[in-house]
């Protein structure tokens, strides 16, 4: 209950910034090229907060949070006072009007810069890009990674956090070429490991992508300790609690973590016995692990527990990526440019079927996200909301009417013909693209369920 509520909560406030974000963009350029604003709201349907300010602007906050809109004075849309016709949106010249559809998306733009600026200011904490012996007979195997090899850079690129090796890998996989990457090895000598897709088909769901090729992260060895645990968890609903370690299970001597994993694994919801030290003293737990499926599809188990790990290895495993202000803006820029061209080459691919449709998605898994991200720290929270901000604006650049990409397309066609499109034919155009709309909508959901019933 208490998790939901979190993600409900983030969900308003994410969805509330970045909205307010875009709208100002368009309302903040509206104003400064002339144009008279009617309405600024945050929302649709009721309003449930109202002000008119001195300018004569309607702001108000409204009841469904998803989305907003700026209202400005147009003779598409009423009559216009005489005296206020140069004020009108539709009497603006063609590259104001063009600046003002701009402007929303420019925000959001804008905002991910600030938001990665900061996090980067700050420090971003991410796990170092170290891997384990690679699957047996995959790719990353035929490419001669090994076990101890610290990835530098991937096609030249550098990546100091095992995320960003990830990010780099899921927008180059689906092109089918040869990938190279650098590594330093556990000699410490520089290597370069190769990726072959180019005979790879099944490589459409960027979630799996990692595990697909084979390649692991560092699987360090750790004592079968616990250190936390999920609220409501096999391991909490049993009594397990932090501090204990796990001597004997299912009549084996437990050797270490993984092989305590190993054994949770092989007992989807089959209790067994274990024996635990306490606090010196040892004592029998039963436990009956719950079950869900892994990334092969393999019903194995699990308990809702991670292990404790040693100041010193931690260290070894753990990089912060930071960088003075100048710097920091730099990196931002960069990062905000490389995160919308992978946002549009996977709309890209998802339209063309080289990229599954099930990465699409709706404001519930959004609000499951923000939910985990809200109670991860600010820094995740602040990284979500710079990655939404820039699919959205990216999504609002699409050429689809009733998107802003749409109403620019309209005042593209406008320049090369000399003259707007009849009112027929953007109408025809508004039609569809709502059509549109309603369909990507309707997928998003459909996934966002798919994946809550799954």
């Amino acid at each position: 209950m208490i998790d939901s509520l979190i993600s409900v909560l983030a969900l308003i406030v994410t969805l509330g910034v970045l909205v307010t974000v875009h709208e100002f963009g368009h309302f903040w350029v509206a104003r400064r090229l002339g144009v008279k604003v009617l309405k600024f709201s945050i929302g649709f349907g009721r309003p449930l907060w109202q002000r008119r300010g001195r300018d004569g602007t309607d702001y108000v906050i409204a009841a469904l949070p998803l989305g907003g809109y700026v209202k400005m004075l147009d003779g598409r849309e009423g009559e216009v006072p005489s005296d206020q016709a140069h004020q009108a949106f539709d009497r603006q010249p063609i590259v104001s009007r063009i600046a003002i559809v701009l402007a929303g998306p420019l925000g959001n733009f804008l905002f991910a810069i600030l938001a990665y600026s900061l996090m980067f200011m700050i420090g971003v904490p991410g796990a170092t890009p170290l891997l384990d012996d690679p699957t047996p007979n995959s790719l990353a195997a035929a490419g001669g990674f090994r076990k101890g090899d610290r990835v530098e850079a991937v096609e030249g690129k550098p990546t100091p956090t095992l995320s960003a090796v990830m990010l780099e890998l899921v927008d180059r996989a689906m092109s089918g070429e040869v990938i190279q990457i650098k590594v330093i090895d556990a000699e410490d000598r520089a290597r370069t490991r190769l990726l072959d897709l180019r005979d790879s088909t099944n490589l459409s769901d960027a979630a799996q992508m990692f595990s697909q090729v084979g390649l692991m992260p560092l699987r360090p060895v750790l004592p079968a300790v616990i250190g936390q645990l999920a609220r409501g968890g096999a391991a909490e609903q049993a009594g397990l609690q932090p501090g204990d370690r796990i001597v004997r299970a299912d009549g084996q001597i437990v050797t270490d973590w993984q092989h305590w994993r190993d054994i949770i694994e092989r007992h989807p919801e089959l209790p067994f016995s274990i024996r635990i030290e306490r606090d010196g003293l040892e004592q029998t737990v039963d436990l009956v692990p719950d079950a869900r499926e892994n990334e092969r599809g393999a019903r194995v188990g699990f308990i809702g527990a991670i292990a404790d790990v040693p100041d010193d290895i931690a260290r070894s495993l753990r990089v912060v990526v930071q960088y003075g202000p100048l710097d920091a803006v730099g990196a931002a820029m960069g990062k905000t440019w490389d995160m919308s061209l992978l946002t549009l080459r996977m709309l890209g691919r998802m339209l063309v079927g080289r990229a599954s449709l099930d990465n699409l998605s709706g404001p519930l898994t959004i609000a499951q996200y923000a939910g985990q991200a809200a109670s991860a720290g600010f820094i995740a929270f602040l990284s979500l909301l710079a990655l939404v901000s820039i699919s959205l604006g990216v999504l609002n650049l699409l050429p689809v009417p009733v998107l802003d990409g749409g109403h620019l397309l309209y005042y593209l066609i406008e320049l090369l013909k000399g003259s707007p499109l009849s009112e027929a034919v953007q109408n025809v155009g508004q039609r569809v693209g709502m059509i549109v709309l309603l369909l990507l909508m309707g997928l998003a959901l459909f996934n966002d369920f798919n994946r809550l019933l799954g």
